[in-house]
């Protein structure tokens, strides 16, 4: 065994450059810090801490994404390697709020540069390909928030400008569906086709097929934006960060009775479900940053993505995870099937 001991494993086994993992180890030689560090691939991690039994570090950026080879060293030597899945970069200098939407028809990725409030860009929706070719899609519609797509492929957004929700032709020109929701931020679609969306002020608004809005549910206001899915059990799940460091994600039944499903994230954001019924949240858990995955019982949680600023995530039909942090969007081949509605 080398000075720097050996890994035992990485923890969590996935991450998006900047993110913090822990990478546990044993006997890892600490008495010349000076001689430590961590090495991803061919490029240095930075420390944030370490001891013989455990190390944190940042993710550097990276010439290549996939499966990386995790090494640690001391005095001059390296441990074997260890495996950490590292999410390539699809594109950058981009402003979501929100979780990021695949097309079912075609599987390419939408994407938004909302901007602030009331801030003006030539172009508000991208569209990445599925050979990672990203061209501009629309400019019309100010601070897009949320993207989705109804049972037919027909792609709607909400704006938290004006409050609308806009049916994007195909001729990609925006049309008015739904108006005067607030600050629309999160939106989703039931089983049989309703559709549903949040106003930051806390109501939950359920909406016909000819647009007409109604209240359907009011929990407390949101500091930033609320975001929606629907479960297996064809609740709505709902998380929207406030002030406090304990936050939930609560579920709605379809009579509109609330309830806890899981209680201790920070500032929670973008959610969605997978095949198997684990519910995934852009949040902090316990100190750490990144994609968390919940059981569906609600009764454990997990760090599951290590990244900063993360925003939001959707799966590819090709069972790849997209995670978003506010500037970029990244892809990770985790081989999980999102749930289908």
């Amino acid at each position: 065994m080398s000075g720097a001991g050996r890994i035992v494993r990485v923890n969590p086994s996935a991450a998006i450059p900047g993110g913090e993992v822990i990478i546990e180890c044993a006997d890892f030689d600490t008495s010349n810090v000076g001689t430590c560090g961590s090495w991803f691939e061919d490029s240095p991690g930075r420390l944030v801490a370490a001891s013989a039994s455990r190390v944190l570090a940042i993710v550097p950026e990276m010439n290549g994404s996939g499966e990386a080879r995790v090494m640690l060293e001391s005095n001059s030597q390296r441990t074997a390697p260890a495996k950490l899945i590292v999410g390539r970069k699809l594109a950058e200098d981009l402003h979501l709020v929100a979780n990021p939407a695949f097309d079912p028809d075609d599987g390419s990725l939408y994407v938004t540069r909302s901007g602030s409030r009331g801030q003006q860009f030539p172009v508000t929706i991208f569209r990445i390909d599925a050979n990672g070719a990203v061209s501009d899609f629309t400019g019309e519609v100010a601070n897009p928030t949320g993207i989705a797509f109804d049972k037919s492929g027909q792609m709607f957004v909400t704006s938290r400008l004006d409050g609308n929700v806009y049916r994007i032709t195909p001729f990609k020109e925006p049309v008015a569906f739904a108006r005067n929701l607030g600050v629309a931020t999160g939106l989703a679609f039931d089983k049989e086709g309703r559709m549903y969306v949040g106003d930051r002020m806390g109501t939950i608004y359920r909406i016909n097929g000819i647009g007409e809005e109604k209240a359907w549910a009011q929990l407390e206001p949101s500091v930033s934006a609320y975001h929606l899915a629907f479960g297996p059990d064809d609740a709505l799940y709902v998380t929207g960060p406030t002030v406090s460091s304990f936050e939930v994600v609560t579920k709605i039944d379809q009579n509109g009775q609330q309830s806890v499903f899981y209680r201790g994230l920070g500032r929670p954001h973008g959610i969605a479900f997978d095949a198997e019924g684990y519910l995934y949240v852009a949040a902090s858990l316990r100190g750490r940053r990144g994609i968390v995955r919940i059981t569906p019982d609600g009764q454990d949680a997990e760090m599951f993505v290590a990244g900063m600023n993360v925003v939001g995530l959707a799966f590819s039909q090709a069972g790849d995870m997209v995670v978003a942090t506010h500037e970029a969007v990244y892809s990770l081949p985790l081989g999980i099937r999102g749930a289908l509605l």
